[in-house]
């Protein structure tokens, strides 16, 4: 089941610029934290319920490199991440209703969370991130 927004997530090309402009604009750094599984590194802003991640790449060749890269080169909305209770469950279920996933099973994210992504072709181009707490 969906729960709710667990975060959105914003490629940047330069994690402590991004992190000194989200500062600035009032926001404050909850953490940074590298996920080896995704190679990037991630910095969190809680914002009410929910939080927005700066995702920077940490090889030419991660999937945030490849999406700024078909971005001219500059960051911006990657993933819309929603909080779920049983991701392998919702995974099946989402294959049987005749989704893409890019993962199948999920990977270890960040903040101990288990994640799985579901392709963007089939979401009206946004990349839907879904997220499961405490069960990494």
């Amino acid at each position: 089941m969906l729960h709710k927004i667990d975060h959105v997530g914003i490629a940047v090309t330069d994690l402590d610029a991004a992190i000194a402009t989200y500062e600035a604009l009032g926001l404050t750094l909850a953490g940074r934290e590298a996920v080896p599984s995704q190679r990037v590194e991630t910095a969190f802003f809680p914002l009410g319920e929910s939080c927005l991640e700066l995702i920077a790449a940490t090889d030419a060749d991660s999937p945030i490199a490849k999406f700024i890269a078909k971005n001219a080169g500059k960051g911006g909305l990657q993933q819309l991440a929603i909080t779920v209770t049983d991701i392998d469950a919702e995974l099946i279920r989402l294959q049987q209703a005749g989704f893409t996933l890019i993962n199948e099973t999920p990977v270890p994210g960040a903040h101990g969370t288990r994640v799985a992504f579901v392709h963007p072709k089939d979401t009206e181009g946004v990349l839907i991130e879904l997220c499961e707490h405490g069960s990494a």
